[in-house]
This record gives C-alpha cells, sequence and structure tokens, in this order.
C-alpha cells in the first residue's frame, strides 16, 4: 500500500491569491523521506495534507486527489486518518496537554483507549528512545526548547503510526541530540513506520534518508542544491570590535536560577558589553533558563542582574508567543510606537527589506509558515536597536538565505553598540557572530578560549 499519492494536487489557503501547492504529483512507498526547501516554499503544507488539516482544518481550495496509506483524504475525517498518521508540529510546545511528562506521552492512548498494561510499556519504550527516560516526572513548563521537541515525539511514537510526519523535528536539538533522533527515526522506519520529514539541517537527514524530495513555491523541484548548510552558509568571519576596557553593559553576579526553589545554573558571574556573547550547550543545560533570568521574566534565586537602562529585546524559542499584531508590519511598528513616525517607518522599512518580508509584511504573522514567523519575530525585536537582546535559538527553522539576514543584523546592532546574548546550538552561527562563547553544562557556565578570527 503506497505511503502517500498525490495526483495533480493544489491547494490554497482562505482568502489567499496564491497556490500554497501547485498541481502537485507524488507517490511514496514507505521509507524515510526527506523534504527540502526555502522558507514558505510549501512544506508544511504538504505535511499537513498527511492528516487531513489541509484541507478539512484550514479551509480553502482544493483541486486534484490526495491518498494516504490507501485513504482518501478529501473524503475521509480527520480523526480517522489520526489513528495512522501522526504529525509532529513545528511549534512542538504547542502539543503538550498534560503538566507532566509521563503523563503527556500518555494522552494519546488515552484517546485511543489502549489498555492501562500496555499504556505503560509503550510510555517506557517512547520515553527511552526520545532519550528522555530521566524527565518522566518533571513539569512540562520546565522544560527546555529541545526536551519540549522530544517530548511532543515521545507521545507520537507511542501511538505506534503507521506514518510519522515531522515538521522542522531538528530544529531545537543539539548536535548529539539530532544525531540520536536520526537513528531513532531509522530504528523507527526498520520496524514498519513510514516517516516524512521536513528540515533544513539536511546534513544530519541525508546519511539516513531513503529518498529526497524538494519543493519550492508550492511545486515539486528537480536538480536542486542539497549542500551541506555548512556550505550554503559560508561567510567571512567576524571581526571583533570589543574593546577589552569597556564597561559591562549587562551582568550576572554570583546569579543561580531554575524553577520552584530547585537551581539549574549555579553561581554563575558573567558580564558583557557591546559585543556578540553566544552560549552553548546541551539540551536542558541551562541556556533558556539564563536569557530569561536576564530578561527579566525570571527572578534568580541568588545573586543580582543588572540590565542596561534602554530597551531589552528578548526572543523567545517559541517565535508565535511574540506575534500578537493584525499584520507583520504592525508587529514592527508596535515596538517602536514611541518614535516619531518618519523614523519608526524608516526603520520599519529597513528591518522588513533585511529579513526579506516585504512581500508578507500585509499579511497575519501567525498565518506564515515557521521560517517566516521566526524571520518576523526576529525583525520585531531587533527593530530599532534594542541596548540588549537576548535571542533563543534564532536560527529554528531558518533557510540559508534568512540566516545570513539573521549574521547581517547581529553585526549590524553590535557595530551599532548594543550587546547581544544568544543561545543557539547552531555552531556556524556562533563562529560567524561570536566575540564569546561561554558553554552551560550540568549548570555551570565556563568561558571557552578566544575564537581565532581570519
Amino acid at each position: 500500500m503506497k505511503t502517500l499519492q498525490l495526483e495533480s494536487f493544489s491547494y490554497a489557503y482562505p482568502g489567499s491569491q496564491h497556490a500554497a501547492l501547485d498541481r502537485v504529483d507524488l507517490d511514496l512507498d514507505g521509507g524515510l523521506v526527506a523534504l527540502a526547501g526555502d522558507s514558505g516554499s510549501g512544506k508544511s503544507t504538504l505535511l499537513r495534507v498527511c492528516n487531513g488539516l489541509v484541507p478539512h482544518f484550514h479551509g480553502g481550495t482544493v483541486r486534484g486527489s490526495a491518498r494516504v496509506l490507501g485513504m482518501d483524504v478529501l473524503h475521509l475525517q480527520t480523526r480517522r486518518l489520526a489513528r495512522d498518521v501522526a504529525l509532529l508540529f513545528q511549534d512542538s510546545e504547542a502539543q503538550s496537554v498534560y503538566a507532566t511528562v509521563e503523563r503527556d506521552v500518555a494522552f494519546g492512548l488515552e484517546n485511543l483507549g489502549v489498555p492501562r498494561n500496555e499504556m505503560h510499556l509503550r510510555v517506557q519504550d517512547a520515553l527511552a528512545h526520545t532519550s528522555i527516560t530521566a524527565l518522566r516526572g518533571r513539569a512540562v513548563s520546565t522544560l527546555s526548547g529541545g526536551e519540549r521537541q522530544r517530548l511532543a515525539l515521545a507521545g507520537l511514537l507511542a501511538m505506534q503510526p503507521r506514518l510519522l510526519v515531522l515538521d522542522e523535528p531538528l530544529a531545537q536539538l543539539d548536535q548529539g541530540g539530532a544525531a540520536s533522533l536520526m537513528k531513532t527515526l531509522a530504528s523507527v522506519n526498520r520496524r514498519g513506520t513510514a516517516v516524512l520529514l521536513a528540515e533544513h539541517r539536511l546534513e544530519h537527514v541525508l546519511p539516513v534518508a531513503t529518498g529526497l524530495i524538494t519543493i519550492s513555491e508550492g511545486r515539486l523541484a528537480n536538480g536542486a542544491d542539497h549542500r551541506s548548510r555548512e556550505t550554503l552558509d559560508h561567510e567571512p568571519r567576524a571581526t571583533s570590535k570589543r574593546l577589552q576596557d569597556a564597561p559591562a553593559e549587562w551582568e550576572l553576579r554570583r546569579v543561580s536560577a531554575g524553577f520552584g526553589g530547585t537551581p539549574v545554573v549555579h553561581d554563575v558571574n558573567l558580564a558583557g558589553g557591546p559585543e556578540v556573547v553566544a552560549l552553548s550547550g546541551p539540551n536542558g543545560s541551562g541556556k533558556t533558563t539564563l536569557l530569561r533570568t536576564l530578561a527579566g521574566l525570571l527572578p534568580p534565586l541568588a545573586g543580582t542582574v543588572r540590565r542596561p537602562a534602554g530597551r531589552v529585546a528578548y526572543l523567545p524559542q517559541n517565535p508565535t508567543a511574540l506575534l500578537h499584531r493584525p499584520t507583520v508590519r504592525a508587529e514592527l511598528e508596535w515596538t517602536l510606537r514611541r518614535d516619531t513616525p518618519a523614523r519608526r517607518a524608516r526603520a520599519v522599512d529597513a528591518m522588513l527589506d533585511l529579513f526579506a518580508l516585504c512581500d508578507v509584511a500585509g499579511r497575519y504573522p501567525r498565518d506564515l509558515s515557521g521560517g517566516q514567523r521566526q524571520r518576523a519575530a526576529l525583525a520585531a525585536v531587533l527593530v530599532g536597536a534594542p541596548a540588549l537582546a537576548l535571542l533563543d535559538e534564532p536560527t529554528r527553522g531558518m533557510d540559508a538565505p534568512a540566516r545570513r539576514s539573521l549574521i547581517a543584523a547581529i553585526r549590524g546592532l553590535r557595530d551599532a553598540g548594543s550587546a547581544v546574548l544568544l543561545a543557539t546550538h547552531d555552531r556556524e552561527l556562533a563562529q560567524a557572530v561570536a566575540d564569546r562563547v561561554i558553554t552551560i553544562d550540568r549548570g555551570v557556565a565556563r568561558e571557552q578560549p578566544a575564537m581565532v578570527r581570519a
């Protein structure tokens, strides 16, 4: 039985004049298949066809036919498709239902009426396959973005779907976590589950994938370039402009921080000026906790925090949490609402252009693709040169052109006198922009040796 069959399939979202998918013909038969393409190319839309969210949930206009596992998508309810097709969304945070990890993994099984003994075994197996057994009793609200990504996947694996569909599953994982996840997916595939995943980090996917599909502007493309991110994103390394005797603009002095009185990071002493500081470390090490503490969103358990007098901008791992205005342009204008109209217009236009958002400036931000939402959120927090920019996994879901825009934006902020602190698993980004690298591991912060600049 074929995994996915599309014949002359076209789809447009409600109110859109452009087809998100345009006359797509596709015939997949099992395997572990990667879906590549730039942000906004139609990857997420194609994945949502697999479980019927397109068109049944989103509405819109459909032409052609679509069959998944032999079932007619257009004439079958999504709850029936959900028994066999599991979808991991780009915003994995939105897939958590219960407050604790183990209970959340069991949620789907409860809905399917799986017997308690079998449910217990499936949950154990899913936790082990995603390497989060040690987190089984943790509150979901205390997990890092990468840990939440694994939690969402564990919930899907526990349901033992026939087709597993994943949208940017590696976006928030560290290098070890990404490699481990691909091994897990290869194992799941060998056990008989077909896997279809959209991903920008192809260097992790291609060694285990059995097939590759490229999509561009809603159409399947042939002969596309699938070089690794290292090649695509080659940039001249930044030259540090940091003055060693410049006064610190932000400081963490003997700071311990965490949740519920339990510290995640301990006795941290860090400070920075008009420079770029990158935080590295495995998922759950405390990078996000430090950023939230410096942003003032999480009070320290001990120690003191000092911030600059100007605006502090914070980009969370889930960019959708920032986007509430009716258009992308309105998001940026809201950030600069206290500026003069002329100054605001110039700054907004420049930032929209830098992040290639002019064509979607009038769109509702939450209707955009994941990569476009990431760019919109970055533009909204960085416009107007904040005194301190705190960026949590800023390259999440980004294609190569967007990454180059981000590098230019970060360098521009630093050169204009802003302080930038970013948490990232993206080694190439850190190499391109960071003046200093701080490693967070098991709650302890250590500064790495000075980076060698070209």
